[in-house]
């Protein structure tokens, strides 16, 4: 006897007890952590048991003997039954009634097997061609049982969703190297008439993978899906070709072996069995190769991940805003796109002045901050032109393109959840972007994500589009009915305004008293100008309302209005930097009293309300803060300058848009920073009267 043949049984008996040791170990663990693998953690650990059983009656007594026999038999038993817990991870034990009857027969096949091995054992012990019989009829039974068994894996895997495969790879991984390795084993065995000792004893090392394989799955939830299955019907049928190919293979390899004799066929048997692990390995541990193989193989021979019917009528569904659903919108919108790739959160940038993206909404994402310039017009062009969807990851890994990278904000780089970016385009115009965040077990995006991103996002582009030409028309009929109501009101008051003025010009010819003439006069005279001037400011509703801009005293204005409003409340101006702006002064004047009033309104008794006037470059600035309710970003974009919606009773909602459209008219802009429980700013922002020139040439130039 070689060196080599007397170590190699306690080599192998050693390997055995340390799997009994491993599963023993693991299955104590799982018994435990019933939250991990769900209704199914108690049965894998009954599984790993039975399987250490096994394991020890085979470091102690051998393969061959009737009680590892048995023991292997009520492993295999333990398997199936926790093969069928697994299908209630995800609630499809009602959806499988196919499975059940293949479960029930592997599972008779399994007691046939042991009821057979204890008589045929027994009675085979001194009669050759029975006990040769015996083993080919037990050996069959055991290559139905791995096939049967190693079928039901994969229509565990493939038919689950995909958020429940990130959990059930495990148990699949772990008994696809538990019965796969058997597979190989017995299906030597019946070819070769006997049993491989070589691969026998490397069972316990197919143990050992599968209680590893299940002690990660208990430790960690964060790796990324490698595997990505196609549908079900192409990958069932490949998987039966792939598994005649194998037996086919199989048998020329016995053959081969069988031919080939003596100590070379077992060193054959354990070279293809190393070949093919090295290969395994070499494949897994180089990630070109992987996602070389990923693409090829979605792209030429399974069917593409996505199942675009399901997936595309549930977007219709999301957008259409099924019954019981209160979200807007802006709201659907994100979700339907963060369904398909299972992000739990996203976030909605729509176009606002200037081309420039600001914050419209979000979905599930409280935390997310965003400034008030989302994103530039410069880094919205580049998303224009290329129709870039964005993988946030591999541009934080330094993956992307230089052009890429500066489009995406500094925001967005820092934010840790945000995952992706994905351009709305409609008539190759940037309508807004989405955020997506990341998802609970991220994976990285490729060319199908992608593609079918990108197309969605043209889709719900046409939606936010055509809702913006619906809300346009809306108003435009709203301000066609209120023009007509007001237009009652506005004759009467010219007409009142005719008559007062008739009085004062004959009083002033036929009173007798001068004093009271002088009086009388006055009095009515401010009444007319009162009158004209109600008249003016309700004429007044769009650009062209301010013809001559004058250069007035930002700073004198907002004292004026401050100290109009300190006998009510707590208006004080923190900063009031000498700043003269191109503007009218009674229209800034009628727009800070608007915005002072609001912020009166929103805080709460005795809070502060500040007003600040500061030069900032060519241009001056008026802010008005507050520390009241504050508001949403859905109500700013949708209802806060939206005309004849105001949440006052009584109230026109006519105030913030007619002071948005004043300071337009003035060449301004009127930007808001609001946050709910914390306060609001308004900030004004003028052209210096002394720059408004320029600032026209220039913008003259740009046009031209």
């Amino acid at each position: 006897m070689t060196l080599a043949g007397s170590i190699w049984p306690g080599v192998a008996a050693l390997l055995w007890l340390l799997a009994a040791a491993a599963c023993g170990v693991v299955a104590t663990w799982l018994w435990r952590l019933v939250e991990r693998f769900g209704p199914a953690a108690r049965a894998l650990a009954v599984a790993l048991a039975a399987t250490g059983f096994w394991a020890l009656g085979c470091g102690l007594l051998g393969q061959e003997a009737a009680l590892t026999a048995m023991a292997e038999s009520g492993r295999n038993l333990g398997w199936l039954f926790a093969l069928y817990r697994l299908f209630a991870v995800d609630g499809r034990l009602a959806s499988v009634q196919p499975v059940r009857p293949m479960l029930y027969a592997l599972g008779f096949v399994e007691l046939v097997q042991a009821f057979a091995h204890a008589l045929f054992g027994a009675a085979s012990a001194d009669q050759a061609p029975l006990a040769a019989y015996a083993f080919q009829s037990l050996t069959l039974l055991h290559l139905l049982l791995q096939i049967g068994g190693l079928v039901l894996v994969h229509n565990l895997y493939v038919g689950a969703r995909a958020e429940t495969r990130l959990l059930l790879r495990w148990p699949a991984g772990a008994l696809l190297a538990l019965w796969g390795f058997d597979l190989n084993y017995y299906t030597v065995a019946y070819l070769s008439h006997g049993m491989p000792e070589m691969l026998g004893a490397l069972r316990s090392v197919a143990v050992l993978a599968a209680a590893s394989t299940l002690a990660i799955g208990a430790l960690t939830g964060r790796a990324q899906v490698n595997l990505r299955p196609s549908r079900a019907v192409t990958f069932q049928s490949l998987s039966l070709m792939l598994i005649g190919g194998y037996l086919i293979a199989m048998v020329a390899l016995a053959q081969w072996l069988s031919w080939s004799g003596g100590n070379l066929a077992m060193s054959l048997q354990l070279g293809v069995v190393s070949a093919a692990t090295v290969l395994g390995v070499a494949v897994i541990a180089s990630a070109r190769m992987r996602g070389w193989m990923r693409v090829m193989v979605a792209k030429h021979l399974f069917q593409h991940r996505y199942d675009y019917r399901s997936e595309w009528l549930r977007f219709t569904r999301t957008i259409a805003k099924p019954g019981g659903s209160d979200a807007s919108l802006d709201q659907r919108v994100i979700r339907a796109v963060a369904d398909m790739t299972d992000s739990p959160a996203g976030l909605l940038l729509t176009a606002g002045e200037g081309g420039r993206l600001e914050l419209a909404a979000r979905w599930q994402w409280p935390t997310a901050e965003v400034p008030g310039l989302a994103l530039s017009a410069a880094q919205c062009r580049f998303f224009e032109q290329q129709g870039y969807v964005a993988d946030l990851d591999e541009l934080r890994a330094g993956r992307a393109s230089a052009e890429a990278t500066a489009a995406v904000p500094q925001w967005l780089r820092d934010e840790p959840r945000a995952w992706a970016l994905v351009p709305l385009l409609h008539f190759e115009q940037l309508v807004g972007m989405i955020v997506l965040a990341r998802p609970p077990h991220p994976r990285k995006l490729d060319w199908e994500d992608f593609d079918l991103l990108r197309v969605a996002g043209q889709q719900l582009a046409s939606y936010l589009a055509e809702h913006a030409g619906q809300a346009a028309l809306a108003e435009a009929g709203r301000f066609e009915d209120f023009n007509r109501r007001i237009a009652f009101v506005m004759h009467d008051i010219k007409n009142l305004a005719s008559q007062l003025s008739l009085l004062a010009r004959n009083a002033e010819q036929h009173s007798d008293n001068p004093e009271f003439q002088r009086d009388m006069m006055i009095t009515l005279r401010n009444s007319s100008d009162k009158l004209h001037a109600l008249l003016s400011r309700l004429s007044r509703y769009g650009s062209s309302a301010i013809e001559t801009l004058q250069p007035v005293a930002a700073d004198q204005v907002a004292a004026r209005v401050a100290a109009q409003f300190q006998a009510l409340h707590n208006v004080q101006l923190v900063e009031a930097a000498p700043c003269r702006v191109a503007a009218q002064a009674d229209s800034l004047e009628q727009v800070l009293v608007h915005l002072v009033q609001n912020a009166v309104d929103a805080s709460p008794v005795g809070a502060p309300v500040f007003v600040r006037v500061a030069c900032e470059g060519l241009g001056g600035v008026i802010e008005v803060l507050d520390s009241g309710t504050g508001m949403s970003p859905e109500f700013i974009r949708t209802r806060l300058f939206k005309p004849f919606d105001s949440t006052k009773s009584g109230g026109f909602g006519i105030g913030a848009y007619e002071a948005r459209e004043l300071i337009r008219a003035m060449r301004g802009r009127l930007d808001v920073e609001s946050c709910e429980g914390l306060g609001s700013r308004f900030t004004i922002h003028l052209p210096l009267y002394d720059a408004a020139e320029l600032i026209d040439t220039l913008a003259a130039k740009r046009v031209a």
